[in-house]
């Protein structure tokens, strides 16, 4: 269980012991919130360590980092500060991820530790494979970027990758691993080749992308499903915006329950997400979001009507596509995600 003493500093904080926690297959316990930490490109790394250093301050302890997003150096200081203030590093959990250009043999467990040393911790709690491909892209590219050495999935490779990972877990660096942007019949493969099985999936999971046949898939195999985008990503890049996109913050449905609760669209969306069962990871800059997505979690719940409607919204409306990693002969960006069932090649 994690231990939580009551190292807030805010007074319109949370007490970190009303936040719930959900039990990994590992015995750990993850908050059932999280703060995300990707910018998405207009938030400096200095501004996403000050969001960190307040969310902690009201009451977080669940932060979800990644190498990419390119502002773990700047979080390191702040946990080291807090740190010596009194909070400690069992009360945290703390998420990295391992970027596709860092797949090779050797480059995971190199990478894990370049997070270690810029976040100055000992250990990550959970470490991701933040993409299932080695195919990247330079940072602020367009959606018609491509890299000219990208490739479809390679189970064999993505095990050389995963062999890493466990390693990982063996040697004390990391407690948990886990899988980010899969699909059913790649973690298929995962699951029967793993040694250690994957404890959480990252997976986009909003009220207008609701993923019902993975979501119980990932259930079903004992991992915990935690959701990025879930309140629809209103912020995020250009590159993944399309004119089909829809705006899960202006829906109808949930308008009105925002209405009768008094309270932002997006609390609505964060409420939904943790009472259906994932762990939603917003990211927000603005001290008051951040103290709203909190609070939101140990406030009034939807009611089993409110909960029953919100699941007849589902618009099927993947917001992040992942065009720039396609590789060559792919026909479109829904190959990424396997829509027929099958992996394509």
């Amino acid at each position: 269980m994690i231990s939580k003493n009551k190292f807030i500093s805010d007074p319109e904080g949370v007490n970190p012991d009303k936040i719930p926690a959900k039990r990994l297959y590992t015995g750990d316990e993850i908050p059932v919130i999280g703060l995300g930490t990707f910018g998405s490109d207009h938030v400096s790394a200095d501004q996403v360590a000050m969001a960190v250093r307040q969310a902690i301050l009201l009451g977080y302890r669940h932060i979800d980092c990644a190498s990419v997003y390119g502002n773990e150096h700047k979080i390191g200081p702040v946990l080291s500060e807090l740190m010596e203030g009194g909070l400690e590093r069992k009360e945290l959990w703390m998420t990295s991820k391992v970027w596709n250009n860092m797949h090779g043999e050797g480059q995971v467990i190199e990478s894990c530790k370049k997070s270690l040393s810029d976040l100055r911790l000992d250990y990550l709690d959970l470490y991701l494979v933040h993409w299932p491909f080695p195919n990247h892209h330079a940072a602020g590219v367009d959606v018609g970027s491509r890299d000219p050495d990208a490739v479809p999935y390679i189970h064999d490779n993505f095990m050389k990758t995963w062999r890493q990972m466990e390693t990982l877990v063996e040697t004390g660096l990391v407690r948990n691993i886990g899988t980010s942007n899969m699909t059913i019949p790649k973690l298929e493969l995962v699951l029967r080749d793993a040694k250690i099985k994957p404890s959480c999936n990252e997976m986009e999971l909003h009220p207008h992308f609701q993923q019902q046949e993975f979501f119980n898939y990932v259930v079903g195999k004992g991992i915990i499903p935690i959701g990025y985008s879930p309140v629809g990503s209103p912020a995020r890049p250009e590159r993944d915006r399309s004119p089909e996109d829809t705006a899960d913050i202006e829906d109808p449905v949930i308008v009105e329950i925002a209405g009768r609760l008094n309270v932002h669209p997006a609390v609505v969306c964060i409420k939904w997400a943790v009472q259906r069962g994932q762990v939603p990871i917003p990211f927000s800059a603005n001290r008051d979001n951040i103290l709203s997505n909190l609070k939101s979690v140990v406030s009034e719940p939807l009611t089993d009507k409110e909960m029953e409607l919100l699941a007849g919204i589902d618009r099927n409306c993947r917001l992040i596509k992942g065009q720039v990693f396609l590789w060559p002969d792919a026909r479109g960006w829904e190959d990424l995600w396997d829509p027929d069932g099958e992996i394509a090649d």
